[in-house]
């Protein structure tokens, strides 16, 4: 029999725990909350959130809007996550890079990282197209259900994708967790994700890795294709444009991109028309 001293983490910073609390709660809030609120939607009294809420409003983590006395959420970690060298680094090298095949492909197309067991997108830029489909920076999905995410995994470390792989059998049914599992170690020797439908319908998901020098993908590129009834570019060109995208940033990161071959196969999905003219 386990006693409650057991079950306790053998460190702990209780303030800490607090301040991280309330900035999870704010982040899923898009209204303000007083104190008061605050503290029973964490189940925890006033007095607990009040000095800390006082340091988080005095770094600028939180806010309160003119005349509100509600707290909002800033924008500090935002910046903050694009203060990190690596992030900021891989952005700064990939966006142009990003225009650039976006023009050819005249698709919009987007940069994806793994967030624990969930997918982030962290770059995006619009199709020159007048119509297109696009994913706000800061969008965040489960790995599992998307075609980046799946990718980003397929191309871990055994011990993340062996976390992911673990979370998703406890999450999901037995069939389709194990048919995603098969899905990903096919990911991993084709070198490339393609899926229709899965998020919106008439929307082809293509993900190519972005590979560092270990061989492991910090980052995924994705171009979610919409086709248009007058095509000027098809769907093969654009996905070589975003193929060779994809393998300039990843040689920017000192890693090689996985052999692919052209026009990309079919996989479990229908292909896009291709109506170019």
């Amino acid at each position: 029999m386990s006693s409650g001293k057991a079950d306790k983490q053998p460190y702990g910073a209780p303030a800490l725990e607090k301040g991280l609390d309330i900035l999870e709660l704010l982040a899923g809030l898009s209204h303000g909350v007083t104190q008061s609120e605050i503290a029973q939607l964490l189940g925890r009294s006033v007095q607990e959130v009040y000095r800390v809420m006082m340091v988080l409003e005095r770094r600028g983590f939180i806010q309160r809007r003119s005349g509100d006395d509600g707290y909002f959420l800033s924008n500090r970690m935002y910046e903050l996550a694009h203060l990190y060298p690596p992030l900021a680094r891989l952005i700064d090298m990939a966006t142009p890079l990003m225009n650039s095949a976006s023009v050819i492909a005249d698709q919009a197309l987007h940069i994806a990282i793994l967030d624990t067991t969930f997918i982030r997108v962290v770059a995006q830029v619009d199709s020159p197209a007048p119509l297109g489909f696009r994913l706000r920076v800061g969008t965040k999905n489960p790995a599992m259900s998307t075609s980046s995410g799946r990718l980003l995994v397929a191309f871990q470390r055994q011990a993340i994708k062996d976390w992911i792989l673990d979370d998703l059998r406890r999450t999901r049914s037995t069939e389709e967790a194990e048919g995603l599992i098969i899905r990903t170690e096919k990911i991993r020797t084709r070198g490339y994700e393609m899926v229709t439908g899965e998020g919106l319908q008439g929307i082809t998901d293509v993900s190519f890795p972005l590979l560092d020098s270990t061989g492991f993908a910090q980052a995924v590129l994705t171009m979610p294709f919409l086709p248009a009834a007058r095509q000027k570019v098809s769907f093969d060109a654009a996905c070589q444009a975003t193929f060779e995208a994809a393998e300039q940033i990843t040689g920017a990161l000192g890693g090689h991109q996985p052999e692919v071959r052209f026009p990309l196969a079919r996989i479990a999905a229908k292909r896009p028309p291709d109506r170019v003219g």
